[in-house]
C-alpha cells in the first residue's frame, strides 16, 4: 500500500487538497494520509472549511511515504513558515520516495531548500515572486506540472524526484500522472473518468491554455479569450465575435493574434479545435462524428480536413495511430 500524505501550512487552499484526495482515493493500492502542523487534527483551508480527521506531523516523525505532497494557498503565500515545519518537510522528504507540491506549496520546498538547482513551477500569478525570493531555483512559467530529478556531478539522475505544478487544478493532473505513472495508462484513464474529465492536460502546455500548444504570448485578454474559446468551441467563433469578445476590432484583433500566436484567427480556432478533439479521442467513449460535434467542426469530413491540414494525418488516421482505444472512424 502506496502512503500518500498531504499537508500544507494553514489555510491551504481546498482544491489543493482534496483534488489528489479524490485521484488517489479512487484508485488502488493508496492510503491517503491528511498531515496537519497543528495538534488537533484539523487541516484548516482558505475557504472556512476544516478538514478533520488530519494526522498531526509528530505521529509521522519516523514513517516511510511513498508520495509527500505540499498544498498551497495563502498559508503558502505569506512568505512567513514555521521553521519546525520547514525542517519536518526536509526531514520527511529524506524518507519520501517523489515529493510534489501543488500551486504555491513550492515555496515551502524552496524554502525547505529541496528546489535548490531544480526546475520548478507553480501558479502562473507567482513564478516571477519564486524566481525572485529562490534565485537557485530555476522557475518555468509554462508547464501545468513538471517532475525533476536531481542530478550529481557527473549529470546523471540521483536524488528524490520533485514534481511541482501550477494552478489549483493541476494538481489534479499532477495527481493523475503519478497514478499512470504507478499504475499504467488504463487504470488512470478510469480514474479520470470516473472523475469526468480528461486523463491529460499535457504538462509541457501553458498554464492559461487547457490544451493549446501554441501560446497566446505576454497578452493577457487573449490567454483569457483562450480559456472562454474552450467553453464555446461549438460556437460560430467569427473573426468579429472573437473582436468583440477581446474588446478590438477585428482588424487590430488579427493583428494581434498573428504577432501573439503566430496564427490568424481562423487557423487560431482550427487548432483549438484539433488539439480539443485529440483529448477526447483518448479520453471519451465517443465516435468522430460525436467527437467533431463537440469540438464545434460542421462534420466528421470537416474536422478529418482540419486534422490534416494542421497536423499532416486525418482525425480517423490519428486516433488509429496515436491513442490508446479503438475508435470508430470514418475515414
Amino acid at each position: 500500500m502506496r502512503r500518500i500524505v498531504i499537508t500544507g501550512p494553514a489555510p491551504v487552499q481546498i482544491l489543493d487538497v482534496t483534488g489528489p484526495l479524490e485521484v488517489f482515493g479512487s484508485a488502488p493500492g493508496y492510503e491517503v494520509v491528511l498531515a496537519t502542523p497543528e495538534n488537533d487534527g484539523v487541516l484548516r483551508t482558505h475557504r472556512g472549511v476544516s478538514l478533520t480527521g488530519a494526522v498531526p506531523l509528530s505521529a509521522l516523525a519516523d514513517t516511510t511515504i511513498d508520495t509527500l505532497m505540499i498544498a498551497g494557498g495563502l498559508g503558502a503565500e505569506s512568505g512567513i513558515y514555521d521553521e519546525g515545519y520547514l525542517q519536518w518537510i526536509a526531514d520527511a522528504a529524506g524518507r519520501s520516495r517523489r515529493v510534489a507540491s501543488i500551486c504555491t506549496g513550492a515555496f515551502l520546498l524552496a524554502a525547505a531548500g529541496l528546489l535548490d538547482g531544480r526546475q520548478a513551477v507553480t501558479h502562473w500569478a507567482f513564478c516571477d515572486r519564486l524566481a525572485r525570493e529562490f534565485p537557485k531555483v530555476e522557475v518555468l512559467r509554462d508547464p501545468i506540472y513538471l517532475r525533476d530529478m536531481a542530478r550529481d556531478g557527473d549529470g546523471h539522475g540521483g536524488g528524490v524526484p520533485i514534481y511541482t505544478s501550477a494552478g489549483i487544478t493541476a494538481g489534479i493532473d499532477l495527481s493523475l500522472a503519478m497514478v499512470e505513472e504507478d499504475h499504467g495508462h488504463a487504470v488512470a484513464l478510469e480514474v479520470a473518468r470516473m472523475l469526468v474529465m480528461f486523463l491529460v492536460r499535457p504538462g509541457g502546455q501553458a498554464q492559461f491554455s487547457h490544451m493549446l500548444s501554441h501560446q497566446a504570448g505576454d497578452s493577457l485578454p487573449l490567454r483569457e479569450l483562450q480559456v472562454w474559446m474552450l467553453e464555446h468551441l461549438r460556437d460560430h467563433l467569427t473573426v468579429e465575435l472573437l473582436a468583440e469578445r477581446i474588446g478590438m476590432s477585428a482588424r487590430h484583433f488579427t493583428r494581434v493574434c498573428l504577432r501573439e500566436t503566430g496564427m490568424n484567427p481562423g487557423q487560431f480556432v482550427d487548432r483549438m479545435r484539433v488539439e480539443a478533439a485529440q483529448r477526447m479521442m483518448d479520453s471519451s467513449a465517443m465516435g468522430l462524428k460525436g467527437i467533431a460535434d463537440a469540438c464545434g467542426f460542421q462534420s466528421a469530413d470537416s474536422m478529418r480536413r482540419t486534422f490534416l491540414r494542421e497536423i499532416g494525418v486525418t482525425a480517423g488516421e490519428y486516433a488509429r495511430r496515436f491513442t490508446r482505444r479503438e475508435i470508430q472512424s470514418t475515414d
